[in-house]
């Protein structure tokens, strides 16, 4: 092997390592206790866990994943950043984010921690303060590309098949958010390739809600 020939094997390992550590550039750790909603009422604070690998987009294998039992209390827990699930051998963490952008890129996010991005099912948690009851509004969400959402333990929502994310894909039927902390939960299925999400809710003229702010737990310090 010439000296040219081990020179490109070295430039293409080190391309490798630095491809497998790209930062997640749409994604920041969280700074503040609370954040207020987007311009357009996204919500943009999330804990997020790392991928769990599964297959299927149809509505009966989405819900069949997500239904499944991967770490105990997965529909209750409020889980802190840092915090651990056991699954099999293997630990995954979840993860505090800030996103720049209206979505939250679930690409961006695994492939930073070089996780994978194709047939896999991610875990997403955050907590909406409202000051005061806020009645007849509706979750609206989209993804890339199955997703299944809940609000305070009630699944309210569910998209499938082999989606792009867009605004609004899917409304829920009227909610009301209560007084004080309301938990919203998503599961999202990717099949291949981008990935990601975006979550906002609607007050009863269908105006994107505000006046909330959203917290997750273990951050701002």
């Amino acid at each position: 092997m010439n000296s040219l020939h081990k020179h490109c094997i070295a430039l293409a390992v080190l391309a490798i390592a630095a491809a497998a550590q790209v930062p997640p550039v749409t994604l920041t750790t969280p700074a503040s206790p609370q954040k207020v909603p987007g311009a357009d009422g996204f919500i943009q604070r999330w804990l997020l866990l790392e991928p769990i690998g599964v297959t299927g987009l149809t509505d009966s294998a989405v819900q069949a994943a997500v239904k499944k039992e991967y770490f105990p209390d997965q529909f209750t827990v409020i889980p802190n950043d840092g915090d651990k699930v056991a699954l099999g051998d293997s630990q995954l963490a979840w993860h505090a984010v800030d996103t720049k952008l209206y979505n939250v890129n679930l690409y961006h996010f695994a492939h930073a921690l070089g996780k994978p991005t194709s047939d896999v099912l991610f875990w997403a948690v955050t907590i909406v303060n409202c000051p005061q009851e806020m009645h007849d509004v509706r979750l609206a969400i989209g993804s890339n590309a199955a997703s299944v959402w809940w609000v305070n333990g009630k699944e309210v929502i569910g998209i499938y098949g082999d989606r792009q994310t867009v605004i609004d894909d899917g409304v829920s039927r009227r909610i009301t958010l209560n007084k004080g902390p309301n938990i919203v939960r998503a599961a999202i299925v990717n099949g291949g390739g981008a990935t990601d999400f975006c979550a906002r809710f609607l007050d009863a003229e269908d105006k994107p809600l505000k006046g909330f702010t959203v917290s997750v737990v273990g951050t701002g310090k």
